[in-house]
């Protein structure tokens, strides 16, 4: 991989610098690939070098760049030294380009970009990751999709780093929501519509009840009595609590399945009723639980200690609130799981919970609170299906598949499938997935249907074609070819160009640990398919003397592999035909 000209580089300015190797090799980085015209390979900013202290101040930035420039030298692996604008460019022998980077992907596999210099030293250890987290009873709305989908890819991401990661779906079934459904199907609930279409039927009851209790004082107290009984454990209100938590459970597994995601603990607010009167305890005896004038139990954040700024922690009535409940999940789960790092993957609109979370955390006195991080989202704007304005991701899910299988039937070189289903389900997940990650997960985006499926673009279809493509390559070839890889065979510049963007895989994978932005891995992807379809089209494998067929098709297997292994990191499964 790209290892060993990184050392290479990094050792001769060693030499010059002082400098230990190792602190210069991640300064060593891998250009990015321009379809237009050929690129060097890598390049060392003299800004970096400055800032690190391996260099002195003094000159101009592009002077030093000139003068550094010149004491390096060109040998067997570096063929050409350049300087561009405060850089120092590096080309690199490209016969030993082909041979490194091949064989690296061949003998890594799946751990190619991750088995890298990059990750050494990379802390690893237990993370937990909370995703998802719908609310019991409802339908799993679409703006829960991205909560799913990124918090999955979080999870994919620490757990192909090595971690012991711990999926955590915390469902919201507790709270004054739960009072007002139970209060609503006492009214007017039915047994018979729960058992043909469950959460249906409980979402209707919540839009009616909601709706009633706007204008009725008698509805909110009758939801105020409800969720009094719960938590007090009346059995009757549990039962039913306990019916609506598994049938909504039953209902996101399925959905769930589709989307490929799995999760290691269904948690919930319910599990901390009893451990959120503890912490209540706990703070009490602190003395960090203040009351407000209206009988509140609140926090003080104020860095005066007067109030002005506070976390309410208990109603006056003495029920927990949501903040209570995740301070005493928080404290649980340390106990638990001992866990190094714990990320909360919610919309952006609860930032101010997530903040007050941690500041609670701290000032009761847990010094783990600093492993504890917040991953926000925008909001998705425009996501409709056809049939109207309430989208649930069951209907958002079928419709990118009907669409995926119209478009399939309508394409000429749509293949004969097995089962074309299963095939569009996962095109079209894949569709939704890169729409979602194109862009910095804080922005709120415009979705919009017929630009998610296309298949030209940045698109999670054009991956998905790209990849299909590559692999029926190879069933054609595979019987056809010699053992014997010659790196000489790989000269062409569609060829180096694709070695050269493969040489970058540990470099977007590394930015993408450091700041959990899919956008780097989306976008390198994109590219790859780009410059694998350019090379498909004057590349050609069949009819080529055996040598130069068997280097060609080495690399697009390679291009391949590295492809699926993106794209499951992601949360796509890859399709092998389409």
């Amino acid at each position: 991989m790209a290892c060993l000209f990184r050392r290479s580089i990094a050792a001769q300015l060693s030499r010059i610098l002082g400098t230990p190797t190792e602190k210069l090799i991640p300064m060593v980085s891998a250009v990015p690939v321009s379809k237009k015209q050929q690129t060097l390979d890598f390049r060392v900013s003299v800004n970096s070098l400055l800032a690190d202290d391996c260099l002195k101040s003094g000159s101009n930035v592009q002077s030093r760049a000139k003068t550094l420039s010149e004491q390096l030298t060109c040998d067997d692996v570096v063929t050409e030294i350049a300087v561009g604008q405060g850089t120092i460019n590096f080309k690199v022998n490209r016969s030993l380009l082909a041979e490194v980077v091949m064989q690296a992907i061949s003998k890594k596999g799946s751990k190619y970009g991750i088995d890298s210099e990059l990750f050494r030293g990379y802390p690893c250890g237990r993370v937990i990751v909370e995703f998802s987290s719908p609310n019991i009873a409802k339908k799993f709305h679409a703006g829960h999709l991205r909560s799913t989908i990124i918090g999955n890819f979080i999870a994919n991401l620490k757990q192909a780093l090595g971690n012991d990661v711990i999926r955590i779906n915390y469902l919201g079934d507790w709270g004054m929501q739960f009072g007002l459904l139970g209060a609503g199907f006492q009214l007017f609930g039915s047994e018979v519509k729960l058992k043909t279409n469950p959460l249906q039927h409980l979402f209707d009851v919540y839009v009616e009840v909601n709706k009633m209790a706007e204008n009725s004082e008698d509805i909110q107290k009758a939801a105020q009595v409800f969720f009094k009984k719960l938590e007090g454990g009346d059995e009757q209100t549990l039962s039913m609590w306990e019916q609506f938590r598994s049938i909504s459970i039953e209902e996101y597994e399925k959905i769930y399945q589709r989307l490929g995601v799995h999760f290691d603990d269904y948690s919930g607010e319910s599990m901390y009723q009893e451990k959120a009167q503890e912490v209540l305890c706990l703070l009490d005896q602190k003395g960090l639980l203040k009351k407000t004038k209206q009988g509140t139990g609140v926090v003080d954040l104020s860095p005066n200690g007067d109030l002005s700024v506070y976390a309410k922690i208990v109603r006056c009535d003495g029920t927990s609130l949501y903040l209570t409940r995740d301070v005493a999940a928080a404290i649980d789960r340390m106990k638990k799981y001992d866990f190094d790092q714990m990320i909360y993957v919610t919309d952006k609109e609860q930032c101010t919970h997530f903040q007050q979370l941690f500041e609670v955390l701290k000032i009761m006195g847990y010094n783990w609170t600093e492993r504890c991080q917040h991953v926000p989202f925008g909001l998705v704007k425009g996501m409709k299906t056809r049939k109207g304005d309430v989208v649930f991701l069951e209907d958002v899910l079928n419709e990118a598949r009907l669409r995926m299988l119209q478009n399939m039937a309508a394409s000429k070189t749509t293949k004969e499938l097995e089962d074309p289903e299963d095939t569009a389900e996962k095109v079209g997940v894949a569709a939704l997935i890169i729409q979602d990650f194109k862009g910095p997960l804080l922005s709120d985006y415009e979705f919009d249907w017929d630009r998610v499926l296309q298949s030209q673009g940045d698109t999670g279809v054009f991956l998905q074609y790209t990849h299909a493509r590559l692999c029926s390559l190879q069933r054609t070839c595979e019987d056809d070819l010699q053992t014997q890889f010659n790196p000489a065979y790989l000269q062409d510049p569609q060829a180096i160009a694709l070695l050269q963007h493969l040489l970058r895989y540990d470099e977007v994978l590394h930015q993408v640990s450091e700041d959990l932005q899919p956008k780097h891995l989306v976008n390198y992807l994109v590219m790859l398919s780009r410059l694998a379809s350019i090379a498909h089209r004057t590349l050609h494998v069949k009819g080529n003397l055996p040598q130069r067929a068997t280097a060609r098709f080495l690399l697009f297997k390679g291009t391949s592999s590295v492809l699926a292994s993106g794209m499951k990191l992601l949360g796509i499964t890859p399709v092998e035909k389409m």
